[in-house]
């Protein structure tokens, strides 16, 4: 005689929605909406309105100006000034050696490289226009002058040399001033002769007599060393 056992009914949830098969449980829950990027994510929001608003409700930096007011530009030094080049002394020293026969030597006790600098850039732009590039050859001319000038005045002056290397670039460069006129006026002459050579002696005399003349009055004991420093030059 087989017995008969009774089974319980199960029911099972559905696949969708766990909540079908218990009417509580439905009743309990509250519906979520459905994803938003922006709503928890603040690098990810797609908003773009909010995003508008938020940059320009103000300025990110507004310089420093902040806390001390408004930045004015008119107190700030002219931009050449703060490098150190000075166009009305460089026209001064470059008048000063325009006169031949007196050279006035106070306003180069202010030694500056500006000056050279922009002779030598006028010197290899005539040499280029006359065809002969020429760039290395007159800056290392330049350099291999002022350091000789330098060594041979302070060994020959001994303690009481005071040249130094800054103030004796400087009366070099200055002193090519002549050169450069001449390699202007070279364009427009005829090239070699006697009279090219004749007016490329006066202007090297010329440049020769300035360089001296501002050594000798720049330096302690120079007089007595003016033969040896215009040959050096």
């Amino acid at each position: 005689m087989e017995k008969e056992f009774k089974i319980p009914p199960v029911s099972f949830a559905s696949a969708g929605n766990p909540s079908i098969g218990d009417p509580n449980n439905q009743q309990r829950r509250v519906p979520r909406p459905p994803f938003q990027p922006n709503s928890g994510i603040p690098f990810m929001s797609f908003d773009i309105g909010s995003a508008a608003v938020s940059t320009s409700s103000g300025p990110i930096y507004s310089g420093p100006g902040i806390g001390g007011g408004s930045v004015n530009f008119d107190d700030e030094e002219p931009l050449l000034d703060e490098l150190g080049i000075h166009p009305d002394q460089i026209w001064s020293k470059i008048r000063s050696v325009l006169n031949p026969f007196r050279v006035n030597h106070t306003v180069h006790k202010d030694a500056d490289l500006s000056g050279p600098i922009l002779l030598y850039m006028a010197f290899c732009l005539f040499q280029l226009l006359a065809g002969k590039i020429q760039f290395g050859v007159i800056l290392g001319w330049i350099v291999v002058s002022s350091i000789l000038l330098y060594v041979v005045f302070n060994m020959l002056a001994g303690r009481t040399g005071n040249l130094d290397l800054h103030t004796c670039t400087s009366v070099v460069g200055y002193s090519m001033l002549p050169v450069v006129i001449f390699s202007a006026l070279s364009l427009f002459l005829p090239q070699g002769g006697f009279l090219g050579i004749s007016i490329a002696a006066v202007f090297v005399l010329w440049a020769t007599r300035a360089s001296t003349g501002l050594v000798v009055s720049l330096t302690d004991g120079g007089d007595e060393h003016r033969g040896l420093i215009a040959l050096m030059n």
